[in-house]
């Protein structure tokens, strides 16, 4: 038993010679394998790169007010600490669409319109009591508001002031007096449709909104020289 088990372990293999035929169909086989690998490396380098974030751009007026505006106020009001110098807090849009009430969306079709002028999807505000004489019900949709913080908030009021403004019909200037006496100063406008975001020939309506812009300032005199900085055109 010894004796043929050392035999068989001894005896060399004998290995089938390959036949040539299954011999290039075994390297076209391994090619097409490399080539498919090589492919699939591609597509991951080139998915792994378009994952990659662009680098963001800071806003134009978040760069003008850390340049300029804040050592302008400080020299103004004799400020000790740059923390004390005003800033923009939030921006908060508000839409009160009354037709609403017997047609839920023209409350839609505003959210849509206001999503796409502020850069940020807007929230349906609803009713808090019902009113028997408006035919209004408890949680009834009736407008639309988004509140801006932030760079969007910074990108928002550089629209605002260089494009929607000007394109007001019969614009006087705003109104210095439309201050709540805690640096926060309140805007209307008639017309959406002066924001280049909304086509005209597809608007369906034309609502108006109001603008709150929410500031740090201790009362109207700072809030007033921080909007006037940004170049908000107050009336004279």
């Amino acid at each position: 038993m010894a004796d043929t088990e050392d035999k068989q372990a001894k005896k060399p293999d004998k290995q089938r010679p390959l036949d040539p035929e299954a011999a290039a169909k075994a390297e076209k086989k391994a090619a097409r394998q490399d080539k498919a690998a090589a492919a699939a490396g591609k597509a991951d380098k080139a998915e792994k790169k378009a994952r990659e974030p662009e680098p963001r751009v800071p806003a134009r007026l978040k760069v003008q007010f850390e340049e300029a505006i804040r050592n302008k106020l400080t020299e103004q009001f004799g400020y000790k600490n740059r923390l004390q110098v005003p800033v923009l807090d939030k921006i908060v849009i508000n839409m009160g669409i009354g037709e609403g009430v017997a047609d839920r969306k023209k409350v839609d079709n505003a959210a849509a319109d206001l999503s796409l002028i502020a850069g940020q999807k807007a929230i349906v505000t609803r009713a808090r009591k019902s009113i028997a004489t408006y035919k209004l019900r408890t949680g009834q949709a009736i407008g639309c508001k988004v509140t801006l913080r932030k760079a969007r908030m910074y990108e928002f009021v550089d629209r605002l002031i260089n494009i929607a403004l000007p394109r007001v019909r019969d614009f006087r200037g705003l109104s210095p007096k439309s201050f709540d006496g805690r640096g926060n100063y309140t805007l209307g406008i008639k017309e959406h449709i002066v924001f280049p975001e909304i086509d005209y020939d597809k608007a369906t309506d034309i609502w108006g909104m109001d603008i709150t812009v929410c500031t740090t300032a201790r009362n109207d005199d700072e809030a007033r020289a921080l909007l006037t900085a940004f170049n908000f055109p107050f009336r004279q």
